[in-house]
């Protein structure tokens, strides 16, 4: 059974609902129908019910609940909520009144109510657009001071990680860490690992660098981040700077890093910025063949997860799944 098969499984053995706010959208509609056919969640569609069905007419999504917030009787209290939320940011009631009709606001503050469990949107949002309504209106979990993002990536006929299976962190959220916020990725990804797989996660802090192959600030940031998430979690396997080849497989481990417990063992890649983990990720995807599922978000106080503009029906459903086992962990 393959990564998100085991996540649809695990999604229906504690039936969670998420809200898919794009009811507009071929692919969200299609999904939403596969997800309700094969029972992985319950799905709030936000929008006119007549105008979300003649998007795509073929896909029975009857079991959908669907909500239009300009009707909507909970469209005051939500009015308010958001306004008591916000009004020291400057909003007024008028303005929250404007944006408690947006889908992707809405939808958030389904969450927040707790008439669902969690969101996923982003097939025709970008991901500035789909995480500023859970960044003002959920904020982060307790205990959490960042908010970033990953990849599940699953390799075919691969040898390395977890029978192919990675987590890359962070792939499209934080732009530039420092040492202290590398080291929360890293935490928080091990976390993640750990809670959607069942497997015992090996990190690696990747790097140009291995144990002091070459020096700079980039290679310092790094060393230090590494530093500082085994202060924070002591008992977590994790270790770096270590390359890439270093990290997954056995033989340049055991040659470039001797000793250390996950070189040659790695399962969770924490790339040093957005630049190579957005870079490495969609090589892996495009030359490996790898399924690619995310970027998915940790850190929010409930589960909102971004997709990508290039996603199809299937990428849904399975982020969807993995938000239900996300909201399962809250």
């Amino acid at each position: 059974m393959g990564f998100i098969e085991r996540m649809m499984d695990k999604a229906r053995s504690d039936k969670k609902t998420i809200v898919l706010p794009e009811s507009y959208e071929p692919r969200t509609i299609e999904a939403c129908a596969r997800i309700l056919e094969q029972g992985i969640a319950d799905i709030v569609l936000i929008g006119n019910r007549e105008k979300i069905q003649a998007v795509s007419p073929q896909w029975d999504i009857s079991g959908a609940r669907v909500i239009d917030p300009a009707t909507s009787p909970d469209y005051e209290n939500f009015v308010q909520a958001f306004y008591e939320l916000r009004k020291a940011k400057g909003v007024t009631l008028e303005k929250a009144r404007e944006t408690m009709l947006d889908p992707l606001f809405y939808g958030v503050m389904m969450v927040r109510q707790q008439q669902a469990d969690g969101m996923v949107a982003g097939a025709i949002n970008s991901t500035a657009n789909t995480l500023r309504p859970a960044l003002q209106i959920l904020k982060t979990a307790p205990g959490t001071k960042l908010v970033s993002s990953f990849m599940i990536m699953v390799v075919p006929d691969c040898e390395f990680g977890a029978n192919g299976t990675f987590l890359f962190a962070d792939c499209g959220l934080c732009e530039n860490p420092n040492a202290e916020e590398l080291s929360e990725i890293a935490v928080a990804s091990a976390a993640t690992f750990r809670n959607m797989t069942g497997i015992e996660p090996n990190v690696a802090m990747l790097s140009y660098s291995t144990y002091g192959s070459a020096k700079s600030d980039l290679t310092n940031k790094v060393i230090e981040a590494t530093r500082l998430a085994k202060a924070k979690a002591p008992d977590l396997n994790l270790d770096g700077e270590l390359q890439l080849d270093a990290a997954i497989v056995g033989s340049v481990g055991k040659s470039k890093a001797p000793g250390s417990t996950v070189a040659g063992q790695a399962n969770v890649l924490i790339f040093p910025d957005l630049n190579a983990g957005n870079i490495g990720y969609k090589l892996v995807q495009r030359l490996a063949k790898a399924e690619a599922y995310g970027p998915v978000t940790q850190g929010i106080a409930r589960p909102v997860n971004d997709l990508s503009r290039g996603c199809s029906a299937d990428d849904i459903v399975g982020v969807v799944a993995i938000t239900a086992v996300q909201a399962q962990a809250y």
